[in-house]
Order: C-alpha cells, then structure tokens, then sequence
C-alpha cells in the first residue's frame, strides 16, 4: 500500500493534476493557484484550511474528499459531487466561483457562503442550509427540495424558485424584488408598480 503524503503550508502555482496526479494523502494550509484538476480523481485527499484561487475542479471525483475550512475563489466547478465528499467536519465557502450542475444532496452545510457565484441547475436536495448566505448568487434552475433555508440570507440571489411548502424556510431573508421566487408554483404574473 503506497504511504499517504502531508504537506503544509506551501504554495502550488499553474499545477496541472490531469496530467500527474496530485499525490494522494493531507493538505494543510496549503494555497492552489491557477491549477487544473478537471476530471482528476481527488478521491481520499484531504484538505484543511487551504486555499484555491482561480481553479479548474470541473468534473473531479471526490469520493470521500475531506474539506475542512477550505475557500475557494474564482474557480470552475462544474458538475461536481460534494455530496460523494467525506461529510465529517465538512466546512467551505465559494466566492465567484461557477458551480454549475454541481450536487449538494443530503449534505449539512449550515453557514455556507456563495458569493457572486453561478450555481445554475445545482442540486439542494434535502440539504441543511441554515443559516447560509447566497449573496449576489444567480440560483437559475438550482432544485430546493426538502432543504433547510431556515435563517438562510437570499435577499441579493436571482433566478431561484423554491417552493416554500417542499422546503424549510422559517426566519430565511429575501428582497421584495426576488420573493416572486417562492410564487413561481402558482404560475401567477405580479407586476412591478
């Protein structure tokens, strides 16, 4: 069996990890900067406190991936499956990143931040969201079903709908311009005044 690495605080730069695998074992406090991990297997890595800035992650396997305090930042994220990562201790925040197609199913994410992120047809299937932030986020064609929004902040998100009796969203924030976004089952129009 091949002995896992731990590596601490450095720095990767314009790494491509299709190419050559990223080795397999504990990343902490570790930055990633303009590095490619599309479609590389990421399975049983973990990260803790690292940092990924301007990352291609679009189609990685994370099977049982361990993030823990991790940020990203401006990265591409398409179609991923954090609900495949390891769940303990599972903490990250997403800051203009495009999560596109990406699936959070069953995860608890309480105190999650998106910012200025895409997260266009992602899945929040029975996912515990309280408390978490969704700010200046385009949620177009994201599904919420049986998901917990309970004091979630929505007030700047656009394109969403969610149904407000297939989801938990007691004390959650909206704008007066987005709360159309809980009415779109109705197929009512509603007029700006």
């Amino acid at each position: 069996m091949k002995r896992k690495e731990y590596t601490a605080d450095e720095a990767f730069r314009n790494e491509d990890y299709t190419q050559t695998q990223l080795p397999p074992g504990e990343y902490e406090n570790c930055t990633f900067t303009n590095c490619t991990f599309s479609n590389a297997d990421l399975s049983e890595i973990k990260f803790s406190t690292c940092e990924f800035v301007d990352c291609d992650f679009s189609m990685a396997k994370l099977n049982e991936t361990a993030f823990q305090e991790v940020k990203f930042k401006n990265c591409k994220m398409l179609g991923l499956h954090f609900d495949d990562c390891n769940p303990f201790l599972l903490s990250f925040d997403f800051q203009s990143c495009i999560l596109n197609f990406s699936s959070f199913y069953r995860l608890k994410l309480k105190n999650i931040r998106f910012e200025d992120c895409k997260l266009e047809e992602a899945e929040f299937v029975e996912t515990d969201l309280t408390g978490a932030i969704f700010k200046n986020c385009d949620l177009r064609g994201a599904v919420f079903e049986g998901a917990i929004l309970e004091h979630a902040d929505l007030r700047s998100a656009f394109h969403f709908s969610i149904d407000p009796e297939k989801n938990r969203i007691s004390k959650a924030k909206f704008a007066i311009y987005n709360v159309v976004g809980l009415l779109n089952k109705y197929n009512i129009f509603i007029e700006q005044g």
